[in-house]
């Protein structure tokens, strides 16, 4: 069976994902902080329960590591971990929250994708492929959105570099752009966001399953064809002519 590695795997478009995953006959392993909420999303199934940091890249190696021996291959990466900070103009964001958001959006996603590149690089048959969570404020940013918005313009940079780079090792690598899916995070969403105007307003949004079904359509093409960056959102949100 094709295997995948998902980060962020205890809530959100990351639980979804792992269940549709799991649903297709994949076999999947469950990354992120607590192994409580990794355990849920695992229910009955027998999906591998892999609690790390991300940030920390001694546990991502032993993680990922467990992974590969466990199956003896790593087809995909869906390297989804992410926080999001309140929208609030710059100068009101404390280094601190900034420093930690980088960290966890940009680094976390980096070392996790360093890892799975290396053990796709070097498994047999060689190859694998990378997809990455990137975000609509890559292209259109919201109000108040700075620190959250240049991390994901780092996943931008680092999807077309691994998408390069890996062409020599038969390792794909693909983003997917998500807009108001509705998790816990975009809750917000539903009750009113700040708009570019200065005005507060309820957004539409989608539920999450059409971004499962998405990683689930770009995670199985072969290796000779790949998505490289996919937009799926709620139809009607302010994205198109945003501001």
């Amino acid at each position: 069976m094709p295997s995948m590695i998902i980060t962020g795997a205890g809530s959100g478009i990351g639980r979804a994902t792992a269940q549709a995953m799991l649903d297709a006959g994949w076999d999947v392993a469950l990354v992120g902080r607590r192994a409580e909420p990794l355990q849920e999303t695992a229910g009955s199934s027998a999906a591998l329960v892999l609690p790390c940091d991300v940030t920390d890249e001694a546990q991502v190696a032993a993680a990922f590591d467990k992974a590969y021996q466990h199956w003896g291959h790593v087809d995909a990466l869906f390297n989804n971990a992410g926080v999001s900070l309140k929208g609030a103009p710059l100068d009101d964001l404390s280094v601190a929250d900034i420093r930690n958001l980088i960290d966890v959006n940009v680094m976390g996603a980096v070392i996790a994708a360093r890892e799975a590149f290396g053990i796709m690089r070097k498994q047999s048959p060689q190859g694998g492929r990378i997809i990455n969570n990137g975000s609509v404020s890559a292209y259109v940013p919201r109000w108040g959105s700075a620190a959250y918005t240049t991390s994901k313009h780092a996943i931008t940079g680092l999807t077309r570099t691994i998408s390069l780079d890996g062409r020599a090792f038969n390792i794909a690598c693909g983003q997917i752009d998500i807009g108001n899916a509705l998790t816990d995070m975009a809750q917000a969403m539903t009750q009113g966001v700040p708009q570019a105007d200065g005005s507060m307003a309820v957004e539409p949004v989608m539920d999450v399953k059409h971004v499962a079904s998405s990683v689930l359509h770009m995670a199985g093409l072969p290796l000779d064809a790949n998505v490289q960056f996919m937009t799926v959102m709620a139809s009607a949100m302010p994205y198109i002519g945003r501001g």
